[in-house]
């Protein structure tokens, strides 16, 4: 289902709590949000619909990708970039890295980990930081 886009600051700047089973119709629903917006969008965090939970979704080089619980681990190479975001008007300056190793949780709740590099890299640390709470 698609729901409707939070852009309350408030709300959006609470760290999410960790994601569980009960939560898998979330990431469906944010997977639906993030493919209606498409045209401006390229990833969101769950909180991006108002449920504060850790679960994020993303365009992994054409393909839509969900992480759930995920974690920087490891990042290399920083730089700054300029951001939009769909939950905030205008465009801002924020550091990111060229290259992080991210741990996360497939459907399944099983633990993964992997290394993304450039614009999939940027993209997760974004929608990393919406769960815990940044905004740029």
């Amino acid at each position: 289902m698609v729901r409707p886009i939070m852009e309350d600051p408030e709300f959006l700047r609470q760290a999410s709590r960790p994601a569980e089973e009960a939560d898998l119709p979330v990431a469906e629903d944010l997977l639906d949000t993030l493919a209606a917006h498409r045209d401006g969008c390229v990833g969101m965090a769950a909180n991006m619909i108002g449920v504060p939970v850790r679960i994020i979704v993303f365009d992994n080089e054409g393909t839509y990708m969900t992480m759930f619980n995920p974690e920087i681990i490891k990042s290399a190479d920083p730089y700054r970039a300029r951001e939009g975001c769909l939950s905030l008007t205008g465009v801002r300056e924020t550091k990111r890295y060229r290259s992080i190793k991210v741990q996360y949780q497939n459907e399944k709740f099983q633990t993964r980990f992997k290394t993304f590099t450039g614009w999939t890299a940027e993209i997760i640390q974004h929608e990393i930081d919406h769960c815990n709470g940044i905004l740029i």
